[in-house]
């Protein structure tokens, strides 16, 4: 077998700045991070937000190898490579004749002239325009692979199996039936079970390892704080949703299909009606779609406004809906006296770190906005006896540092998906309108 060639993995600062472990992720090859990165790295240290708390650690990563070595000659890792920090040919400047004297092509610089050595230089980069660039002056180039996780269909909750009438007519009769032949799914998975020598019967089922059983889904006929699931998929969200034994729950999908409604419905009905937790704490991660409009005047309540109206925008539906059953509107919003209260809660995840949230139920709206170590900070502040929600569109996203494969909400999906704790369901069907259904299959 022909051995392993090693290979010198040049470090882009976004590498670092998304996971500051890259470091140590390339076993026995040389990781090898330009001046110019640390440079960079230091500029961002200073921020409050997880960039830079990321450029701290990356720093203090450094500044523990420093310890063990010179970085210059480089400082063994654990895998068995060198790391090496790079300050650029003898005379202090690099050769850059393709553009400006940028960090980005100083890097780029860099990464040709180890590619040059006798050990291949690769460089690692999340910047899509840095890879192409490096690609065209010859020196490979690959995105972070640790920032992605490994899927080959996204997990969707659901599966469809075949089985006997018989099958299905023991489900409804005795609400169960044992999970013999069902052992290779997913605790909670939904099961669509279809009668292969009966037409059309079926049967919406979930997966029970806990007792051993697949049990049929209730229908929830009386509705949530006023609102009926109008699919499979939504049924099957509430059916989690309202499960006091599963302590996490994610759901994504296109806009429209109901995430955020049916989340902050179900929740009320368990804090206000039935007073399984203290309270429902809605929250968001704060990014502008578009161009920011700026600083905003007020105090923080004012600030805040418009990033929770989307929040807003569902409470009012939902108390309006309850309003109109009841027979009568009422000018003011039905929820402010909540709000008053202290029941509901609306606030940015900006200010979590810290905090700790026992018997609350928790929304996290907009989740794919999320990094992995920032969906961990808030899973780390639940306390005892709080339901944790998270609602997302893995396509939908505004945050610059993450994808479609390398967000939170993705990531929690896929890790979680084992878990006897938690579960997942995704929404295909926009229930929102006519035409925004349209537009998210067309546009």
């Amino acid at each position: 077998m022909t051995p392993r060639q090693q290979r010198a993995y040049v470090l882009d600062t976004n590498v670092l700045l998304y996971d500051p472990r890259a470091i140590y992720v390339f076993n026995e090859h040389d990781v090898i991070i330009p001046m110019t990165v640390i440079e960079e790295v230091d500029r961002f240290k200073k921020d409050v937000n997880e960039t830079g708390r990321n450029a701290r650690t990356v720093s203090r990563y450094l500044d523990e190898l420093r310890l063990k070595g010179s970085l210059k000659e480089g400082v063994r890792l654990e895998g068995g490579g060198l790391l090496r920090v790079d300050y650029g040919p003898a005379d202090g400047k690099e050769e850059i004749s393709w553009g400006p004297d940028s960090a980005d092509n100083r890097i780029l610089a860099t990464a040709m002239r180890w590619d040059k050595k006798p050990m291949h230089a690769c460089l690692i980069t999340r910047d899509t325009n840095m890879r192409l660039k490096s690609d065209a002056l010859g020196v490979p180039a690959e995105d972070y692979q640790n920032a992605h996780i490994e899927v080959d269909e996204q997990y969707t909750g659901m599966v469809q199996r075949t089985v006997t009438a018989q099958t299905i007519d023991s489900l409804y009769a005795n609400g169960s039936v044992p999970l013999d032949g069902y052992e290779d799914l997913f605790p909670h998975q939904f099961l669509l079970l279809v009668a292969e020598d009966s037409n059309g019967k079926t049967a919406m089922a979930r997966v029970d390892h806990r007792r051993g059983k697949v049990r049929l889904v209730g229908r929830h006929k009386e509705g949530v704080w006023g609102i009926f699931a109008r699919n499979k998929e939504q049924l099957f969200a509430l059916d989690l949703l309202l499960d006091d034994s599963v302590q996490l729950v994610t759901i994504n999908g296109v806009a429209g299909t109901g995430k955020t409604l049916l989340a902050i419905a179900a929740g009320l009905k368990q804090v206000a009606d039935d007073a399984r937790y203290r309270k429902l704490l809605v929250s968001r991660p704060i990014f502008p779609l578009g161009r920011d409009i700026g600083f905003l005047p007020g105090d923080i309540e004012q600030k805040l406004n418009p990033w929770m109206k989307p929040i807003f925008d569902n409470l009012e539906l939902l108390f309006s809906t309850r309003q109109e059953r009841n027979g009568h509107r009422s000018p003011e919003p039905e929820y402010q006296y909540l709000l008053d209260q202290k029941i509901i809660e609306v606030e940015p995840l900006t200010y979590i770190r810290g905090r700790s949230i026992p018997k609350q139920f928790l929304v996290v709206d907009e989740a794919q906005n999320l990094t992995p170590h920032e969906v961990k900070t808030v899973l780390t502040r639940a306390g005892e006896g709080t339901k944790v929600v998270m609602t997302g569109d893995p396509y939908q996203i505004d945050n610059p540092y993450v994808d479609a494969l390398s967000n939170g909400l993705t990531y929690t999906i896929e890790r979680f998906k084992r878990s006897e704790v938690s579960g997942h369901i995704t929404l295909r069907k926009g229930e929102r309108s006519e035409l925004a259904e349209l537009a998210a299959e067309l546009l």
